[in-house]
């Protein structure tokens, strides 16, 4: 019966292992980067930058990429600030939209759009 215990006890404290084999800490909030203090996740060629628990946020979709060097840059980038609002259609979501060249332009109009809107 002890040993059943102390396999349990060893268990929690060894960290599980995913297909790769590098450790896996589940216990951990998973913490995202942030840009200005609010939150950017990237998947595949859309960011969203802000908190989904405010009013709104900002979609940034990469639309083109460019080859420097051994890297793909974004070329152009769509930027829209959208509602959180549930209720809303995907189409009545959109509060501002622009089309930018480069991914710094693009994050520069959409964090002062965020801020602006949030302040309101």
């Amino acid at each position: 019966m002890d040993e059943k215990i102390e396999k349990k006890q060893k268990d929690k404290v060894t960290p599980k292992k995913n297909e790769d084999g590098d450790k896996v800490n589940r216990s951990k909030k998973q913490k995202f980067l942030l840009y200005k203090d609010k939150p950017l996740v990237r998947s595949e060629n859309i960011l969203y930058y802000g908190n989904m628990s405010e009013k709104c946020v900002v979609m940034l979709q990469i639309l083109s990429t460019k080859d420097v060097g051994d890297m793909k840059i974004a070329d152009k980038v769509q930027v829209q600030l959208m509602s959180t609002d549930p209720d809303l259609r995907m189409k009545d979501r959109i509060m501002k939209k622009a089309e930018r060249k480069g991914l710094y332009n693009a994050m520069d109009i959409g964090a002062i759009w965020l801020q602006r809107a949030l302040t309101e």
